[in-house]
């Protein structure tokens, strides 16, 4: 009989993703989450041959990246070799432009939308412009009153939907491709690093030789458009327990935008759809699901 696993203390440095900049801050929380997922992923990646690719996903501020990191420390202390690459370092613009490019799409359709519906007036336009300028376009309550304004949201939030999480964001390819060399048994494969200036981009060689676990830590881990993971993990949680740890750390500038939230409906949705595949899901609280319990857990959200 197989003795259970026992924690080893956490005393060196944690390996994290390679994200330039990014700011792990692993708490007690995350360390339990990691402690409940590993004796299961650790039995998955034993029962395979060869190497494996763990991918990490979940929504915005669920701990993706801590997490990932005490799995890789916990690997790596089993002697199964483990890296961390975070996939978001492959979208096709920096944060800065791909914020603003979400935006415009939004934008943009939602226009499209109301001249397809025949609602552009100079007073409709008047109104629109007004509503960009006090970032409310996205705003469900500011529609309220002109129904115009649900046309135009309508429209929009198909467009973002068509963008958000596909290689029109994302080069999915340019990861499929690492996973494929990974699998492949390549010792030393070239690892993309984006900053969050037009300048801050270049490739690192990363010596594979000594790793067994490739961990990618992304929100987009489970998607469709993704080749090569063998092992997706879901860290769930409902869109308002994601803005409420958004607003907890403090992301970003507009964590209470309407255009931020509808963002991570979409996200959530798209999450869902991809959730069947995940051969382990771990509640907000710690608890590992089965496919049927997360959605029970979703239908009540």
């Amino acid at each position: 009989m197989k003795e259970p696993w026992t924690p080893p203390e956490i005393t060196g440095a944690i390996p994290h993703g390679d994200m330039p900049g990014d700011k792990i801050c692993i708490d007690e929380g995350h360390i339990q989450k990691a402690r409940v997922l590993f004796p299961a992923l650790r039995e998955m990646i034993e029962a395979r041959s060869g190497r494996t690719v763990v991918a990490v996903c979940g929504g915005s501020g669920v701990g993706k990246s801590e997490i990932a990191s005490v799995l890789a420390y916990y690997l790596n202390d089993a002697g199964l070799g483990a890296y961390v690459l975070s996939g978001d370092n492959y979208p096709r613009r920096i944060p800065r432009d791909n914020d603003l490019e979400r935006l415009r799409v939004y934008r943009q359709g939602g226009l499209r939308g109301l001249v397809a519906a025949g609602c552009v007036t100079p007073e409709v336009t008047a109104s629109l412009r007004a509503l960009w300028t006090a970032d409310r376009d996205a705003d469900p309550a500011a529609a309220d009153a002109d129904a115009w304004l649900s046309v135009y949201q309508r429209a929009g939030r198909r467009a973002l939907t068509d963008y958000l999480g596909t290689p029109a964001e994302t080069d999915f390819d340019e990861v499929s491709g690492i996973l494929a060399a990974f699998h492949q048994g390549a010792a030393e494969i070239p690892l993309k690093r984006m900053g969050r200036e037009p300048s801050e981009l270049w490739y690192d060689r990363v010596d594979f030789s000594a790793v067994r676990v490739l961990i990618v830590e992304w929100t987009h881990g489970n998607s469709d458009y993704l080749e090569g993971v063998d092992l997706p993990i879901l860290l769930n949680s409902t869109p308002a327990e994601t803005l409420a740890h958004r607003r907890a750390r403090n992301r970003d500038g507009k964590t209470d935008s309407a255009f931020t939230s509808l963002v991570l409906a979409i996200e959530q949705q798209k999450l869902e759809a991809q959730a069947w595949k995940a051969r382990l899901i771990l509640s907000k609280q710690g608890q590992l699901l089965s496919y049927a319990d997360y959605r029970r857990l979703m239908a009540e959200a």
